[in-house]
């Protein structure tokens, strides 16, 4: 019998797409459940109601918030189909340093880039520019971010890739230019079946963004 797992998620999260990337890899069916998130279900409030966010990884009833821990647990709960985490103890550590240091580096000034204009966009930049510099150089010559093999910090960063187009046309970035060692690691991902079926259409992420900092925020 198999076992109930839902994903309570939104579409272009970056956050959802690793939890979503994480059950691909295992090969592990799910029920997806898009949420509106500015009328969030019942049910994600139940299960998440501490943060009130997405994404919601629900099995057997029982509900694991946040992604990075989502992925964790999924590698945990089916260790023998295409490993996220290394074996060796510090290798291990090592991957969870980098995708703590993307979680604690990225949120906000991400979101800056393309809900905020003037001072706070530019200061935005200039934060997030600093972490493409480190990630770059983190990856360096190797063909995922942990070496030969996928895993932990390729999940934790590739979602932003789909939002990549966005920050360059609203927040005026050059990334695909200045990062080109970048881009040819997430061009390698991309080759996954997991990761190109969890991550949107660049240009549907673009008219998105677009289409809301119009409505709400006034900004073309």
């Amino acid at each position: 019998m198999e076992e109930e797992i839902i994903l309570l998620d939104y579409w272009a999260s970056m956050y959802g797409m690793r939890t979503r990337i994480a059950l691909e890899e295992k090969k592990v069916k799910y029920e997806y459940r898009e949420e509106d998130l500015s009328n969030k279900s019942p049910l994600l409030l139940q299960m998440n109601p501490i943060h009130k966010k997405i994404p919601v990884l629900i099995h057997k009833g029982k509900p694991i918030c946040e992604s990075i821990i989502q992925v964790q647990y999924i590698d945990e709960l089916w260790p023998d189909t295409n490993p996220i985490l290394p074996s060796d103890p510090y290798q291990r550590a090592q991957a969870r340093f980098w995708a703590d240091y993307i979680d604690k580096k990225t949120y906000v000034p991400c979101k800056a880039l393309w809900s905020e204009s003037g001072e706070k966009q530019e200061a935005a930049k200039i934060e997030f520019i600093e972490v493409l510099k480190t990630l770059d150089s983190e990856l360096g010559d190797k063909y995922y971010f942990g070496g030969n093999e996928f895993g932990l910090v390729d999940i934790a960063f590739i979602g932003f890739y789909s939002w990549f187009r966005t920050y360059e046309e609203v927040a005026n970035l050059s990334i695909v230019l200045e990062f080109p060692k970048l881009m040819a690691w997430a061009q390698r991902c991309l080759k996954r079946e997991s990761v190109a079926k969890a991550l949107p259409d660049s240009d549907k992420v673009l008219k998105s963004v677009s289409d809301h900092r119009k409505i709400i925020l006034g900004i073309d």
